[in-house]
């Protein structure tokens, strides 16, 4: 019987045995076999690890994803140093002559990793995804694999700072990838579509292809298109002779397909292209697939964001990827769970801050239609200017020369690799080079700007098909270095109608604990039209997340957890007319309810879990606030809990429970049965079972047992560096009650003596306010004005930006650009601060030079 790409299926017996065949050919020809199962693992440095002959008999038994501060609930400081993972391939006969690489999605973030003592590669970027040959280190039988992984700050590696945590650790999916020596390369498809209308479409497809042999291979490329029903609708081929040992490339075009299926947010058609390599037109050496889709995109300065030839102005969220207790070690079901999340809101766009994400995101994005915003990691946080580690405030860009060189080679680097990895998804609609580059030492600014050109640029190299933009544009003069520019906070309202493609890529920015408000946390998008010539808008942001910067994580409109805040169900009801559900109530808890999102985990390899949820009720099955201290146990069965085999939540830990509920997903890299119960004292416990499938049969007598990781909140000692003096309000946002154009809020707080801000004409009543995206304990306050005089004000301050304290009045005569201090005997704790100015005569002075706090 003979399958050919115009083969066209039919429900029988024939059909079946030819799909079965073509399957195990494919089998055959490449394998992709995932290795998160059963690993070893040292917290700490050692020596001699990477050799076959070392003994890790003591060291813990783990499973991928994994992360070294298991488990982790959004502490501001985390374990830094190293990890060791060592795991046993046995490698059969059968891939005498074959050509295996080791594939990492994520490792954090300097990797070595060895085969039987060698050094086969090395990865410092801790965001993007790598492959290592390990053909020549293997040998038929047993082989150790080991990785020496390290999480230290680095100045020459990016990103040297940011709103997040840092947490080391094998935290994505590892595979050995099985092949011919001669294959389609890693990832080393790019399908572009250069014709396409809702009339006809037109695929281009680049296709990289290794000869790894020590001869030369004449190579027939077969390249056939499969609609979303899966029947095939182009096919075309072309010929090469490859040398030994060299990677050549083919370029294709196919034939007019008529009337393509487009990809859209609300019909997200997927397409499938899938290339065949032939030795000499009958050997089949390789077989290749990758999804794609129809669509095409256009950014105005003017008339806003195109999807298809209609104008669409879309509205998402900000999605950061760590989650409740197993931080960044998330199973791609967790991902698509995110992305199904924000979708389910009425939310149509997700700007992946501030990092390339996980390969299964954008499949999600893809598949569940959703528009993507794809991030490198060039980022920073507020007040950071200097040098240091994660916890002493170091700026975006090097201040000492010698390490800017690196420091750009490693930015351009995970810049290639995130467009390598994601590029032929149709859900990208941008290639963003950064997040506020701004905080930085001012004498570094000019170097950020030539850097952000130069990616800019590499980036339309790399992938010409797509707009490069500029995430958290609102200083530094950057917002034009790209084609499209993502303002953040008060951008929104600074800069109207910029002149260039333009987003709002964060607005709310509210900190907000489960229930929460029931209202949108708008921030300067309040009372905004929905302007033409703007793309779309994302509020920040969509989950909460962990970071040094404290409660700064509790942002999202869904908890950490993954459980909706009332911000969540208002954006539900205005975007998809659902009805909130029913607030819950006081009252006295009588039992507990245990459920899931499904009962069935398909694949027990790491890369699915279940979302479990447990409800305090009363009598009458009610849903109650009164929030008791509740325990999950693993009873019996595989499976894991991030700290092991149980999770306590507590009103009196980080792992909470709140407003009568609390949630953690569990995941199982074995099959059997699951039975998990839910205890707190004094009421009956509740169980539920889970059904793990696809995976060595669990056996409670031989089976590794995973190490329990009871949660310990990390203690740090602050650095000595630390201590040291941070202008908390360096470049943070300013809301002002007016001000001259050419004087703006945004010099205040720009390190500048010699910007100011002054407020419009001659008001008797001005004031200007500066978030500090947080909440701390100031100490010290620091005040310049722009002329000599005399000026009447009041240091005032918030936690809302409702209720407002005054800390000080004061009437006194000024010196123009010297610092007044005001310095607080007790901590005084905020999130807002305001100067509030009033004119007892006319030759009072309303405006700011300089506007500096200091605090913890």
């Amino acid at each position: 019987m003979k399958c050919n790409s115009k083969f066209t299926l039919t429900i029988g017996l024939m059909a079946l045995l030819c799909l079965f065949s073509s399957n195990l050919q494919a089998q055959s020809v490449r394998s992709k076999i995932n290795i998160n199962r059963a690993w070893k693992f040292f917290l700490g440095d050692t020596t001699q690890a990477e050799k076959a002959t070392f003994s890790d008999k003591s060291w813990k038994n783990i499973n991928l994803p994994h992360n070294f501060s298991l488990p982790y609930f959004q502490e501001a400081r985390w374990y830094v140093g190293f990890g060791w993972y060592r795991k046993t391939i046995t490698v059969p006969a059968s891939w005498k002559n074959k050509n295996i690489a080791l594939e990492f999605e994520g490792a954090f973030r300097e990797a070595e990793i060895f085969v039987n003592g060698t050094l086969v590669g090395t990865h410092a970027s801790g965001y993007t995804g790598f492959a290592v040959d390990i053909t020549k280190a293997l040998k038929v039988g047993d082989n150790t694999l080991a990785v020496r992984l390290s999480n230290h700050w680095s100045p020459r590696i990016a990103p040297r700072n940011g709103d997040h945590n840092f947490t080391g650790g094998i935290y994505r999916d590892v595979s050995l990838i099985v092949t011919n020596p001669t294959h389609v390369a890693w990832y080393g498809t790019f399908v572009k579509t250069p014709k396409v209308s809702a009339k006809e479409g037109l695929v281009s497809v680049s296709t990289e292809v290794e000869n790894k042999s020590n001869s030369s291979k004449k190579i027939e490329l077969r390249t056939s298109v499969f609609d979303p029903t899966g029947k095939v609708v182009d096919t075309f081929s072309s010929t090469q002779t490859i040398a030994a040992n060299t990677l050549a490339t083919f370029e294709q075009t196919g034939n007019s397909i008529s009337q393509p299926k487009l990809w859209h947010p609300e019909h997200p058609f997927m397409y499938k292209l899938v290339s065949k390599l032939y030795e000499n037109g009958k050997i089949l050496l390789d077989q290749y697939e990758t999804p794609f889709g129809f669509r095409w995109v256009e950014w105005t300065a003017d008339k806003g964001f195109f999807l298809n030839d209609e104008h669409y102005y879309f509205k998402g969220a900000n999605v950061h990827q760590d989650h409740a207790g197993w931080s960044s070690a998330v199973t791609n079901t967790g991902f698509y769970r995110d992305v199904q999340l924000i979708k389910d809101a009425g939310f149509d766009f997700i700007r992946g801050s501030h990092y390339p994400h996980d390969p299964a995101f954008a499949d999600a994005c893809d598949k569940l239609g959703m528009l993507f915003w794809s991030e490198n990691n060039f980022w920073g946080v507020g007040g950071a200017t200097g040098e240091g580690g994660w916890f002493q405030g170091p700026g975006t860009y090097p201040y000492y020369d010698e390490d800017s060189k690196p420091f750009g080679e490693s930015l351009k680097t995970s810049l290639r690799e995130m467009i390598r990895v994601n590029r032929n998804h149709p859900s990208i609609i941008t290639w963003s080079m950064c997040n506020e580059p701004f905080f930085t030492h001012q004498s570094t600014m000019p170097k950020v700007r030539e850097l952000l050109k130069e990616l800019v640029a590499y980036s339309h190299e790399l992938d010409p098909t797509r707009a490069a933009a500029i995430g958290g544009s609102q200083r530094g003069e950057i917002d034009k270095l790209g084609d499209i520019a993502g303002y953040n906070g008060d951008g929104a309202r600074l800069f109207i109608k910029p002149g260039v493609a333009s987003v709002v890529s964060e607005y709310g920015s509210v900190i907000d604990f489960r229930p929460g408000k029931y209202d949108a946390g708008w921030g300067d998008m309040e009372s905004q039209p929905q302007f033409e010539w703007r793309s779309g808008q994302a509020i920040w942001s969509g989950f909460d997340y962990g970071t040094h910067a404290g409660q700064l994580g509790q942002m999202g409109i869904i908890d950490y957890q993954r459980i909706p805040k009332n911000k969540w169900y208002w954006y539900r009801k205005s975007y998809r007319g659902i009805e909130p559900p029913s607030p819950t109530v006081a009252g006295t808890p009588v039992q507990l309810k245990l459920s899931a999102d499904k009962t069935v985990i398909q694949q027990a390899d790491g890369t699915d879990d279940v979302h479990l949820l447990v409800t305090v009720l009363d009598a009458q099955g009610r849903e109650l606030s009164s929030s008791p201290d509740v325990t999950l146990t693993l009873v019996s069965g595989p499976g894991e809990f991030p700290g092991g085999s149980s999770i306590s939540f507590s009103n009196k830990s980080n792992i909470a429970i709140r407003d009568g509920k609390a949630a953690i997903e569990f995941r199982s890299h074995y099959a059997g049965t699951s039975v998990i119960k839910a205890s707190s004292a004094g009421l009956p416990d509740a169980f539920i079972t889970i059904i793990s499938k696809n995976a060595p049969v669990y056996l409670a007598s031989k089976t590794p047992k995973i190490a329990e990781r009871p949660y310990v909140k990390f203690d740090d000692i602050m650095p000595a560096e630390r201590k040291g003096k941070v202008n908390l309000v360096f470049n943070r946002p300013t809301r002002v009650s007016s001000e001259e154009a050419s004087h703006t809020g945004r010099y205040v707080n720009d390190g500048s003596l010699q910007t100011y801000w002054q407020a419009q004409g001659n008001n008797k009543v001005a004031w200007l306010q500066i978030d500090l995206e947080n909440t701390y304990h100031l100490t010290e306050i620091k005040l310049a004005f722009p002329q000599d005089g005399l000026v009447d004000y009041s240091i005032e301050i918030s936690n809302d930006g409702i209720n407002w304290i005054t800390l000080s009045t004061q009437h006194t005569q000024v010196s123009k650009e010297t610092l007044l201090t005001h310095t607080f005997k007790e901590k005084v704790k905020a999130g807002l601060v305001r100067i509030a100015f009033s004119t007892p005569n006319s030759n009072s002075i309303i405006g700011l030079s300089e506007f500096e706090v200091y605090g913890e």
